[in-house]
């Protein structure tokens, strides 16, 4: 596995769980409000290798709970499989992001029992979704990969990154009636990290974050905003 990023330590990614992340470059879609673009367009520079990121693993035993699989899209990967499998071997919990659009191998890795969290970004309602993620995107894919998700009985949850010109009341409204009886879902405004696809793409203000949080509790009650 070529791994091109390694956070050692977050209290945020697992929720409930001390972990480190783990970033793998590749993605199928150009979300302008990506805010790890290098992962995406570029070729990243860093790169670890298995021995060094097992090694570390090991080392952390007693100390981290679980690892978190993020990107990048990580279902790309031919060998993701065979790389849960040994950081199970290493007796850690695995959360896995996913942007949804390949509900195949993701069905392949929920019915594998791999993973112990599942986190799906939910970019927008579906005639919104392929403007939203700068390419055309099978909608059936999404739809799929919801209702895997939402069957699997793993822990997940579902969020949105919310951007200006992209995301309103209606369309969170429309998106959330897809993920209607889920009880985790979030809402997040775009951050600008300095590594964004789009530079000139912009947040929503908190009192807008909080109208778009009224709209998605019109379906999931539960919904929260986070980093807000």
């Amino acid at each position: 596995m070529e791994i091109n990023g390694l956070q050692k330590l977050t209290l945020l990614d697992y929720p409930g769980y001390v972990a480190c992340t783990v970033f793998l470059a590749g993605c199928n879609l150009r979300c302008p409000f990506c805010h790890n673009a290098r992962l995406v367009v570029e070729s990243p520079e860093e790169h670890i290798s298995d021995e060094e990121f097992f090694s570390f693993l090991r080392s952390r035993r007693g100390r981290l709970d679980g690892v978190c699989i993020t990107g990048g899209e990580p279902l790309l990967r031919p060998d993701l499989a065979e790389f849960l499998a040994r950081i199970r071997g290493c007796g850690m919990l695995i959360k896995l992001d996913t942007n949804g659009t390949l509900p195949e191998k993701l069905g392949s890795i929920v019915s594998s029992g791999a993973v112990d969290y599942i986190a799906m970004d939910i970019k927008n309602s579906l005639p919104l979704y392929s403007r939203t993620c700068g390419t055309e995107v099978c909608t059936d894919d999404i739809l799929s990969s919801i209702s895997i998700i939402a069957g699997s009985g793993i822990d997940h949850e579902f969020r949105t990154t919310c951007a200006r010109g992209l995301h309103t009341p209606d369309s969170i409204r429309e998106l959330t009636s897809l993920i209607k009886g889920e009880n985790k879902y979030f809402l997040q405004s775009l951050v600008d990290s300095g590594d964004m696809i789009d530079k000139t793409t912009l947040g929503l203000s908190p009192e807008e974050m909080r109208e778009l949080l009224s709209a998605a509790r019109e379906n999931v009650p539960s919904a929260r905003l986070r980093g807000i």
